[in-house]
């Protein structure tokens, strides 16, 4: 018995070795690192479970607190996988967190409403009331839907290295120009936090990618410091309104973007091509080579030259191209004045006034389309569109042509700028003009050298009114930093219009009667709706609105200081722009406005 007893023990013993292997090896298993695809899929299933936490307490309860505190935990949850998102599904990511305004099919008269995360922040603050409560139930019920949709789509595609490394430059870029401006959490400001789960969420696919060799490492430790350095700026300044956006962005997300392509490189990973407007080799957004303007052509015969851009120079001063000829581009834009006239609206050829001002053309290139009613799409038809216009040049391309064909001087021009052609064609004129447009971009003011690090010559004036710009006054949230125009960041594919409810003068007691883009497109939502200008040499460009309307920059910020229209108590039904007042104080004003005045480019500085 006693030998049975102990030939068990032993047995038993010899097991033990056995089985903890066995359980070491499956610990191993379960703890085994998962791959981007997975743990991103997973937190997205994490997403859709904040999504039906808030759902269920927006139908029990009707505590304001509560409702808000489960909002804002869902919303973080996206933010953890908003790169992937916006990359990989952008048309979803829409209506998931968009802005809460209708998404406009304006060729077909359609437009789908907006849903997501700002329409239920329109919701639920600044305060709950629970006469919202079915239509807060039906937002959430269509984000937990949405979020079903990008579960699926997202574990049905392949992710590269390459993805890995666009998607991450465009979600700091997305960070910069849409997270601490504002523009997805315009009412309830929780921005610097939702950036800390956004940066934290980079760090997270950064170690994830697994290149084994020193200089890889030491760059990857360098990226990581400066995701860690970056997030513990926002812990410690979490405020939305006191948040120094200047300092943030020179010393953190530039530093972060520059060493990101420097990563890029010493692993070879390749380009995926996927973005065409902004240059993937740039080390920040604010490098002069940032943005590509073939990006914005409507076919690849329209690529931009030298060739073409001094043809277009020549015919841009060409009176020949007018009816009478006596009006020249030049004539309506002035090189001296950044290329606008300096007057409220110009004149037509038979003397009277033109209904609209003048607008810059430098850095029209960067738009998705033309005139403040949009109605063109690309600088080729917008030239031709000004030159065919009856009160404005009145001209005939062809007829030009044909005097042209003889001038030596041209033949040469042309010849060089489609050495391809046996003879000038319609097409070709535009397509010079168009290319003179895209070459006045320079990006030397002297915001764009502080930020890319040229010249520490930017005041404290300055940095507040930047930091005024892009957080309190909310400009940032229309004119998207670095371009300033209506070009929405980080993709550039669409270009958009606002309703401010510009009054008709001075006294602002009534509507511009200018109906705007309604004229081209009769939908409700585009009644006095105009492309939002680019801000870039705005120093230079008085007077402004579509309508010439104000004399300076400080007339123009006390109106959206104001609330526009519907500040100044005019009924505008639907205005885009908030109608809060901006509570802005007289040295924030002046600050706002030196601030713009460094958008000056080198040229056209005193």
């Amino acid at each position: 018995m006693k030998s049975n007893t102990l030939k068990s023990i032993k047995n038993f013993l010899l097991l033990i070795p056995i089985t903890l292997f066995f359980l070491f090896s499956n610990c191993q298993k379960e703890y085994t690192p998962l791959s981007i695809q997975d743990e991103l899929i997973l937190n997205v299933e994490k997403a859709n479970q904040k999504t039906a936490a808030f759902l269920e307490i927006a139908k029990k309860s009707d505590d304001g607190k509560k409702i808000q505190h489960a909002f804002i935990q869902a919303r973080l949850s996206y933010k953890k996988i908003e790169w992937a998102v916006e990359y990989f599904a952008p048309d979803p990511a829409r209506f998931i967190n968009g802005p809460a305004l209708d998404e406009l099919e304006v060729a077909e008269h359609t437009f789908l409403p907006p849903s997501g995360f700002q329409v239920i922040e329109e919701l639920i603050y600044p305060t709950y009331s629970k006469e919202n409560k079915t239509d807060l139930v039906k937002e959430i019920k269509v984000l937990n839907a949405n979020f079903k949709q990008i579960k699926q789509h997202l574990s049905a595609i392949t992710i590269s290295d390459s993805h890995i490394l666009d998607a991450s430059k465009m979600e700091l870029n997305r960070i910069l120009a849409l997270g601490i401006t504002g523009f997805d959490s315009p009412i309830a400001l929780n921005s610097i936090p939702e950036a800390i789960v956004s940066l934290e969420s980079l760090k997270t696919l950064l170690f994830k990618l697994n290149y084994k060799n020193p200089k890889s490492d030491n760059c990857k430790e360098q990226i990581a410091q400066n995701l860690t350095q970056a997030t513990a700026f926002c812990k410690k300044n979490p405020d939305f309104i006191t948040f120094d956006r200047a300092f943030f962005i020179k010393k953190y997300l530039n530093k972060i973007s520059q060493n990101l392509v420097v990563f890029q490189k010493i692993n070879d990973i390749k380009n995926t091509n996927k973005t065409s407007v902004v240059n993937p080799n740039a080390t920040t957004i604010f490098q002069k080579d940032a943005f590509n303007v073939n990006a914005f052509i409507p076919s690849d015969e329209y690529q931009f030259s030298e060739a073409k851009a001094l043809l277009g120079k020549e015919l841009f001063y060409e009176n020949l191209l007018s009816d009478n000829k006596t009006r020249s581009c030049a004539s309506c834009h002035d090189p001296e004045k950044a290329f606008t006239d300096g007057l409220k609206t110009n004149q037509t050829l038979a003397g009277l006034h033109l209904e609209r001002n003048t607008p810059t053309l430098t850095y029209a290139a960067f738009q998705n389309a033309q005139f403040w009613d949009m109605r063109q799409l690309d600088l080729e038809k917008q030239s031709l569109d000004v030159i065919q216009n009856k009160d404005e040049m009145h001209g005939d391309i062809k007829a030009a042509i044909t005097i042209i064909t003889k001038d030596k001087k041209y033949q040469n021009l042309f010849q060089k700028a489609f050495p391809d052609s046996n003879k000038i064609e319609e097409w070709q004129v535009q397509n010079a003009l168009a290319s003179y447009i895209r070459s006045l971009n320079t990006f030397d003011s002297k915001f764009d050298n502080y930020m890319r690090g040229d010249s520490d010559d930017f005041t404290e004036e300055e940095k507040l009114g930047f930091n005024l710009f892009a957080g309190k006054a909310k400009c940032a949230t229309c004119h998207f930093i670095p371009l300033f125009n209506g070009t929405v960041p980080p993709a550039y594919q669409k270009t958009e219009q606002e309703v401010i409810g510009t009054p008709a003068d001075k006294t602002g007691l009534k509507l511009s009667p200018d109906l705007g883009r309604y004229k081209m497109y009769p939908m409700a939502q585009l009644k006095n709706a105009f492309k939002t200008p680019s801000l870039r040499n705005v120093a230079k460009t008085a007077p402004y609105m579509h309508n010439g309307v104000y004399n300076t920059l400080e007339d123009v910020v006390d109106f959206y200081n104001k609330g526009g229209g519907i500040g100044l108590g005019i009924s505008v039904e639907n205005q885009t722009l908030p109608s809060d007042k901006l509570e802005l104080k007289p040295n924030e004003v002046k600050a706002l406005v030196v601030f713009m005045k460094t958008l000056t480019d080198k040229e056209y500085q005193p």
